[in-house]
């Protein structure tokens, strides 16, 4: 997390804070002694992290993406980070935003903001708030241990408002966004752009629908924060380059849809699942705009099955589930192998074995992606790095998936399906690919499945000069497809399969390092882990570690040249989330060693369910050393409750660290 930043200021007209108290303190009622005043952090940030703690049906995930998507309309840099339960009766939920004017590569470790809806709220996530942070709670639910004198207070009867606002058949709904109004009158956010926001989210329904958010939004932003918060916070701006593409704000599974339309992906299949089903309906929706279509099957072995059928007719063609529903679609996936049938196959990984944790992240279906199948079934396996990146790798797996007729993995997890980042607009006039499928006739001579060369699937209706047509089928085959049982062709057919990832290695560049360059330590990952490495690498060096750091998008193959990367370093410390299996090393890092021989290779590995943060990497490949969180005078830290009554302001005598900031 960044530094907080004092810049300087004027004060505004008709302030409520005292000229005679310090610059950036908390006012108190004009009976409070300027005394018991104390400075709370500077006005102008770059970077905050804000958590809104409470249960999924209150809507705090809306909530928490148009506090996203307005970053991303006003050029902030952004990441999120959810919860949520894994049950249909819902339960306990969070939503993390992380934003500011700053490149942001995670969701931060500690929140500098914490809002909480219920008791559980807070006694659950009170830990995960920075020291000196300011605990925003609901009073009408929330009884907070004021004695703990770490933290700012600041009590709002949040229910009973919102029902006040909306009526007393509005109940306790439309909490969500009274809260909105409320950050947004805090961080001094863009009141237009959140209303306009909120408008679209309710377009298309019920007029009284977006008026109720309005008034909900209006109430909070209206609430007299100032009574209690008389120094807000403002982000810095940061003037936009001159030709700077316009960002655009989503979800990781929302960029995977988007990335195999441009992709020139036009059909599919699929079943849904959790956490992969938006790519599903998002792909329903779309794929008929562009003259294709997207079925819900009536199971998983169904769905793969049908989107082989759109590829064998010529038209690359999309499936997807998270690993129970992979696991069905296994023999299918080796069909394609045998065949050499172009595929795409989105594995939005969730924590496993078997239903697992249906709604926790992991990444634990690597080996699952490259060994999952009967025999040797070789395929392409990928794995997106962040929101942005789900969008090119689709891309990528579309342009291998042609190229080389084969079954292609796309790994996400999801942590990557459900926070939002922004990121500038793709250039799609040079991305969108319009497909059609050769039907060019083939010449004399020609043969479909050559021993010697990478060949590609021939659609049906393609004319053959010689009259001889090919055979498709899971049997092994010879040249042209006709089923045989010759132990010499078997052979040289699993070469020819073999070969072609081979041949992909060849051409993969080797990823840049991030960091330095040589020396020390570095770190490799893949997947979403990529934001919490490179920030852990960041602030090693900040401390005096030499260390580097090396995301892997193409996993399976490798890239050729990682062994001379390799060379340069004293450790290699592979960070996944996976198990550490019986040999002691994560799936990433067993398929490196093996693949290397390297025994300087390490794992720090995970299976908790959540996502890195920063402190874990640091704490596990620098035991020993302390990385101190962010510097900010605590000082007569003052703890303030509901109105700010003199009783209820309290000073803090002592700092007690809180991690990595």
């Amino acid at each position: 997390m960044k530094e907080i930043s004092t810049t300087s200021e004027t004060d505004a007209p008709n302030s409520k804070e005292d000229p005679t108290a310090p610059r950036g303190s908390i006012a108190a009622p004009s009976s409070t002694p300027a005394s018991e005043r104390a400075d709370l952090r500077p006005e102008s940030i770059n970077d905050a992290v804000i958590r809104l703690a409470g249960d999924s049906q209150d809507g705090i995930q809306s909530a928490g993406a148009f506090l996203a998507r307005l970053a991303g309309r006003s050029d902030h840099d952004v990441m999120t980070y959810m919860t949520i339960p894994a049950t249909i009766s819902g339960g306990p939920s969070i939503f993390q935003v992380r934003m500011g004017t700053g490149e942001v590569l995670s969701a931060g470790d500690e929140a500098d903001f914490l809002v909480a809806f219920y008791q559980h709220s807070y006694q659950d996530h009170i830990s995960f708030l920075k020291d000196g942070g300011v605990l925003l709670y609901d009073s009408d639910n929330v009884q907070p241990d004021l004695d703990d004198k770490r933290f700012v207070y600041v009590g709002v009867p949040i229910t009973g408002l919102t029902i006040e606002a909306l009526g007393g058949t509005a109940k306790d709904k439309g909490k969500n966004i009274f809260i909105l109004g409320l950050i947004a009158k805090i961080f001094h956010l863009d009141v237009e752009k959140l209303t306009t926001l909120i408008k679209e989210k309710f377009a298309g329904k019920d007029a009284s629908i977006a008026n109720t958010a309005i008034m909900a939004f209006t109430a909070g932003y209206a609430y007299p924060v100032g009574n209690v918060l008389t120094k807000q916070y403002k982000f810095e701006t940061v003037a936009p380059k001159e030709g700077d593409r316009a960002q655009i704000t989503m979800d990781g599974n929302q960029a995977l849809a988007y990335g195999l339309i441009a992709a020139g992906v036009r059909y599919g299949a699929g079943y849904p699942i959790t956490p992969w089903s938006s790519v599903m309906e998002i792909l329903r929706s779309e794929l008929p705009k562009y003259g294709g279509i997207f079925v819900q099957a009536e199971d998983e072995l169904g769905a793969v099955s049908l989107a082989l059928g759109f590829s064998f007719s010529g038209y690359l063609a999309v499936t997807g589930s998270a690993g129970p529903g992979i696991s069905l679609k296994t023999e299918a996936i080796g069909w394609a192998s045998m065949s050499e049938m172009p595929i795409i196959i989105i594995n939005v990984q969730r924590g496993g074995p078997s239903t697992g944790l249906p709604t926790n992240v992991e990444q634990s279906d690597l080996f699952q992606a490259i060994f999952g199948g009967h025999g040797d079934s070789p395929r392409v396996v990928l794995a997106a790095a962040t929101v942005e990146d789900c969008f090119y790798t689709a891309i990528e797996a579309a342009r291998i998936a042609r190229k080389y007729s084969t079954p292609v993995f796309i790994l996400s997890d999801t942590s990557l399906a459900t926070r939002i980042e922004a990121f500038d607009e793709p250039e799609l006039k040079d991305l969108m690919i319009d497909p059609k499928p050769d039907l060019s006739p083939r010449p004399v001579g020609f043969k479909p499945y050559a021993v010697d060369q990478i060949t590609q699937h021939v659609p049906p209706g393609s004319r053959m000069l010689d009259g001889k047509y090919p055979l498709v089928s899971g049997l092994e085959h010879d040249e042209m497809g006709h089923p045989t049982g010759s132990p010499k062709l078997h052979m040289a057919m699993t070469a020819k399969r073999r070969n072609k990832l081979r041949k992909l290695a060849e051409e993969i560049p080797v990823p840049a390092i991030y960091g330095d360059q040589d020396g020390g330590t570095l770190l490799v990952g893949w997947g979403s882990t990529y934001g919490p490495i490179h920030d852990a690498v960041k602030l090693a060096r900040e401390h005096g570690e030499k260390a580097g750091a090396l995301h892997l998008r193409h996993v399976h193959p490798l890239p050729n040249g990682l062994e001379k990367i390799f060379a340069k370093f004293k450790r290699i410390v592979v960070v996944e989330m996976n198990d550490q299996g019986l040999y002691g090393f994560g799936q990433l890092a067993t398929i490196l060693r093996a693949r290397f021989c390297e025994p300087k290779i390490e794992s720090a590995t995970k299976t908790d369910g959540l996502t890195f943060r920063v402190k874990e990497i640091l704490e596990r490949v620098f035991e020993g050393r302390s990385f101190a969180a962010r510097h900010i005078p605590r000082e007569g830290l003052p703890i303030v409750h509901a109105d700010s009554s003199a009783e209820n302001v309290k000073s803090l005598k002592e700092v007690v660290p809180q991690g990595v900031g």
